[in-house]
């Protein structure tokens, strides 16, 4: 619903697709969750209605409302009610987070000429040829009308690399890491334990995890691929993915594992709350991506949780483990493999010293406090353009 009236100033005003489970979603609620907390005048629009994060941001000081829009057709009314939205509002900036979130805050100009948008981009080399024409043709328009944006935040240095490759501009930018909530995220050795105890498997033997939606650039052919391997050679483990994804690619991904011979040690879970007890319950977490990845928050978050990684070379991956994991060239399942073997022969004691040293890391360099405290400055500094 859209505000008859706005009880108090908004400064910033967020606009996004949905509160959705995901990475880019968790950030935003995150973020907007914590500038709340510091009395910042902020508020979220939502392009589609409801999502199960909405909750997250309920009982604080910042408004969500809905534009309600209908399908990915119902562009001129959504458009409408934003401009309605801004009218009333005032807000000095509108952030848009991803692509056609980006161009309708740029469109929100026609509603207040002065105010100052900002664009949020959250992934690198996206291969566009496996998706649809739709989605080639909203990130080539993205592209061409970067230029009239006043700032665009990326989250990853290899997102700002690829945005400026394909022709954002690069004075215009400025990188700001996600940051992950240590606090939520931290070593938790029951949770984990109750974990394993769902998904029997005992303590003695190896589980490997990838998290993250069922979409072709999270690379779990490459990760079944990895895992036959591994048994193969003699290997003793168990493997859970989790996330969701379309119907067709859950089952073509369930066939590639009976082919492979290890449906039975492969787990499918759609989702899992409180994701952290997966992270906990994992003694390594692989991420198998091919492209796309800007800044991985499932990797950070394993981190956090003290889960010694795998990553493919693909975004910032490599440098957010940095020392504390191994990283791979993508859709290289032999590497996966071989770097599943040199951290399971390390002993217990070993591999968790890894995790240690992976949890300090994302601490020192990765925590919220450090993303709200750019965002904060970014914006404020934002707002004083015009």
């Amino acid at each position: 619903m859209l505000p008859q009236a706005v009880e108090r100033p908004v400064q910033w005003l967020f606009l996004t697709r949905s509160l959705t489970c995901g990475g880019s979603q968790r950030q935003l609620v995150e973020l907007v969750r914590s500038l709340a907390q510091r009395n910042a005048p902020v508020a979220v629009a939502t392009l589609y209605d409801g999502g199960p994060m909405r909750a997250e941001l309920q009982g604080t000081a910042a408004p969500v409302f809905s534009l309600a829009k209908q399908t990915r057709w119902d562009l001129v009314r959504c458009l409408a009610r934003l401009v309605k939205l801004v009218r009333r509002m005032r807000p000095m900036v509108v952030h848009g987070y991803l692509g056609t979130a980006n161009i309708l805050a740029l469109l929100a100009k026609i509603a207040a000429p002065s105010v100052t948008v900002v664009w949020g981009i959250r992934a690198s080399n996206m291969d566009l040829r496996r998706y649809g024409w739709l989605d080639r043709t909203l990130y080539r328009l993205e592209s061409r009308l970067s230029r009239f944006s006043d700032l665009i935040i990326v989250n990853s240095e290899r997102g700002w690399e690829y945005a400026v490759a394909q022709g954002f501009p690069a004075e215009k930018m400025l990188c700001i890491p996600n940051g992950i909530d240590t606090e939520r995220f931290k070593p938790d050795a029951e949770a984990g334990r109750r974990f394993r105890r769902r998904q029997r498997v005992g303590e003695d033997i190896p589980l490997i995890g990838l998290v993250g939606r069922i979409d072709p650039m999270k690379g779990h052919r490459t990760f079944l691929e990895a895992a036959a391997a591994l048994i193969a050679a003699g290997g003793n483990a168990r493997f859970v993915c989790v996330g969701n994804g379309e119907a067709r690619r859950k089952k073509e991904l369930r066939a590639q594992s009976e082919r492979l011979g290890v449906a039975g040690l492969v787990t499918w879970l759609d989702e899992h709350d409180p994701i952290e007890e997966v992270y906990n319950g994992l003694d390594l977490l692989t991420s198998c991506s091919s492209y796309g990845e800007g800044f991985s928050n499932v990797v950070a978050e394993a981190m956090a949780c003290g889960c010694p990684c795998v990553v493919t070379d693909v975004g910032d991956a490599g440098r957010i483990v940095g020392e504390t994991g191994c990283i791979v060239t993508p859709d290289r399942s032999d590497e996966v493999v071989a770097a599943w073997e040199k951290l399971l022969s390390f002993s217990c004691s070993e591999r968790a010293n890894v995790g240690h040293a992976a949890r300090d890391r994302i601490v020192r360099h990765f925590g919220l406090d450090r993303l709200v405290e750019a965002s904060f400055s970014a914006l404020t500094l934002a707002g004083s353009f015009k």
